[in-house]
């Protein structure tokens, strides 16, 4: 295949892969039969010259126009890296050389991106680069812990069966954040139809009563004045108290991508907030206990593992607990006994830890802590579920209650006058 992209370097924001252009093409096969297709590439040459590498003659190749509304790229998701692991994993257990299966995936990709990414890999492995030093290349997409296994998988010879643990791996972890990201959802969900009905409420509806009781000529209750006073600052304000919020969140994020003291902050907060902590640090433990396990299979070394698994585990609070327990087992402490120091792990996962450590079986025992966790993140992302949909209902009617009630007050109370 053609080389299909190449790399540039953005500040700032680490490699980026170019744009490669899609082009269509018509020749004949090597019986003569007339023949078309597309290819992805960075020029015309190549798609020329990587036709005739697979036998085909080209009589016509043009640059496909760009489409004028969606032709942006999609960015690579970690769910698209989780695919692409599985893919190459199985046709290297089918016996598909490596070159091969990459044309493969790369070709078959739904992302646009992710097909450059692979192609540019393919290249570089074509040219002779370990695939390990060829991932590398691009530490955006492939942490050092895919790297580390790669690296051990090839020089064991073995690679075949590390892919396999790797995606694996993959598949667990993007399982476990859409579980997490299912368990914040409802929440969000209450809070954001209560906001839009509450706007709509003040907005449109009150405005109408308040038209309707300067008629009356009586006092209105306390808590339809108040009411009223909320409708007319929204109606007002409204603009400012959009910048205002937009200005927030915006404010929010680049401090939370920037500042490792305000994600130390906001991930302890979190790990102690009522029904979704508990998910949270179960969550946690799952991919500190998943991560460390397929390290030990891929036999890297214990204090180097925890470099990686502190990476992974989604959380700044256990990355610098794991980080700390690095340090003490490089000094000789047993893991079993620096993971009880750090406060955070339960008793069950220490020991387990423990009895893997003096059988020999670490590697076992934390896949079993592993799945454990994962299975009780499913029950209690389930169960969240449950709770919560009553839940929306209470608060959402709670809330238009009250504001119904504010408004017939007056109603009931002229009624009651006359």
């Amino acid at each position: 295949m053609a080389q299909a992209i190449s790399l540039r370097k953005t500040k700032n924001k680490g490699p980026e892969v170019e744009t490669a252009s899609v082009f269509a093409w018509e020749g004949t096969d090597r019986r003569g039969t007339r023949i078309k297709g597309e290819t992805r590439a960075a020029n015309m040459a190549m798609v020329r010259a990587e036709l005739r590498r697979q036998g085909v003659n080209p009589l016509k190749v043009r640059k496909k126009a760009q489409p004028l509304f969606g032709g942006r790229k999609r960015k690579i998701t970690s769910a698209d890296l989780a695919v692409f692991t599985r893919q190459l994993a199985t046709m290297m257990a089918a016996g598909v050389p490596l070159v091969q299966a990459f044309d493969i995936v790369g070709r078959g990709h739904e992302n646009p991106s992710m097909q450059d990414l692979l192609l540019l890999i393919k290249a570089d492995i074509e040219s002779g680069t370990a695939m390990a030093v060829a991932l590398r290349k691009h530490p955006a997409y492939f942490d050092d812990l895919v790297c580390n296994l790669v690296a051990a998988g090839e020089q064991a010879g073995v690679l075949d069966v590390l892919l396999d643990k790797i995606a694996v791996y993959k598949e667990k972890t993007e399982s476990i954040k859409g579980k997490i990201k299912k368990a914040l959802f409802y929440p969000a969900a209450v809070i954001g139809v209560a906001v839009i009905i509450t706007a709509v409420i003040m907005l449109f509806v009150i405005p109408q009563f308040k038209d309707l009781f300067s008629s009356f000529g009586a006092d209105l209750p306390a808590f339809t004045l108040l009411v009223i006073a909320i409708s007319d600052f929204v109606r007002e304000w409204w603009w400012a108290l959009g910048i205002g919020l937009f200005i927030a969140g915006f404010a929010i994020g680049k401090t939370f991508k920037r500042s490792a003291k305000f994600r130390e902050i906001v991930d302890r907060i979190a790990l102690k907030i009522p029904v979704i902590g508990p998910i949270l640090n179960k969550a946690a433990i799952a991919r500190y206990a998943r991560t460390l396990s397929t390290m030990f299979a891929a036999g890297v070394p214990l204090v180097e593992a925890l470099e990686s698994v502190a990476g992974a585990t989604g959380n700044v609070v256990y990355a610098e607990a794991v980080r700390r327990m690095r340090d003490d087992v490089a000094t000789g402490q047993s893991l079993q006994l620096t993971m009880r120091q750090q406060d955070l792990f339960p008793h069950m996962v220490v020991q387990m830890t423990a009895i893997g450590e003096e059988s020999g079986s670490l590697e076992e025992m934390l896949a079993k802590v592993a799945d454990f966790y994962e299975e009780q993140v499913d029950n209690a992302v389930d169960a969240l579920s449950s709770l919560l949909e009553p839940l929306i209902m209470v608060v959402i009617g709670s809330l238009v209650g009250s504001l119904v009630i504010a408004m017939y007050l007056p109603i009931f109370k002229l009624a009651a006058v006359v």
